[in-house]
Order: structure tokens, then C-alpha cells, then sequence
């Protein structure tokens, strides 16, 4: 069975637009296991306080467990950002398009300021 030739597209061919956002690691790969870790150790915590609202414990001490799961999902938070800004705002200035670059760019850090904006609301 031989390879078809893909070198030339034919004109009726349909074209396929691929998702590069996606399809690429993301910045926070290198540290995947250790987010899952954090993120499981959390979901440990809100168990935890379920269990607690479940047994009727004191309201502050209720809220102290709260406020520690909210600080360590910031914590994760905070993580992603940087490297949504070390890997994606840093790649999209690697563009050589000056114009692509550009949009890229801005495009990005609109993406950051946004998702910042919505973990401090």
C-alpha cells in the first residue's frame, strides 16, 4: 500500500481548520503532577469540610477550613497564570509576524488579565 502524496491539496478538497491552542502542551505540563497532587489534596480539604457542616462543628472552625481550601486554590491559581504568561504570552512574542505577533500578544494577556479579574471578583 503505497503513501498518498499530501503535497498539493486538491481544489475541492475540504480544509481543516486544526485548533492549535489546544493541540499544543500547555505551559503547566511540566508541572501537571504536581497541580493533580495540590488540586486532590483540595478536594480533600472541601470533603473534609462537608464532613464538618455533616457533624454540626463550630461555624468558625468551619470557616477557618474554608478559608484555608480558598487560599490553596489561589495558590494554584497564581501558578497557572505565570505560566499561562511564561508559556502562551511569551510564545505568542516568538511569532516572526510582526502583525500576528501582535494580536498574539495581546490577545494573550487579555486572556490573563481576564481570568485574573474573575478570581478577584
Amino acid at each position: 500500500m503505497s503513501t498518498p502524496d499530501l503535497s498539493m491539496s486538491h481544489p475541492d478538497a475540504p480544509i481543516i481548520e486544526v485548533d492549535l491552542e489546544h493541540a499544543a502542551p500547555h505551559g503547566y505540563t511540566s508541572n501537571k503532577d504536581a497541580y493533580l497532587k495540590r488540586l486532590k489534596r483540595i478536594e480533600g480539604q472541601v470533603r473534609g469540610i462537608a464532613r464538618m457542616v455533616e457533624e454540626d462543628k463550630y461555624c468558625i472552625d468551619i470557616l477557618t477550613q474554608v478559608a484555608a481550601a480558598t487560599k490553596a486554590l489561589h495558590a494554584v491559581s497564581l501558578g497557572l497564570v505565570e505560566e499561562h504568561i511564561g508559556h502562551c504570552v511569551v510564545g505568542a512574542a516568538s511569532e516572526p509576524n510582526p502583525e500576528a505577533r501582535a494580536e498574539q500578544i495581546d490577545a494573550k494577556v487579555k486572556e490573563a488579565t481576564d481570568a485574573i479579574g474573575r478570581l478577584l471578583r
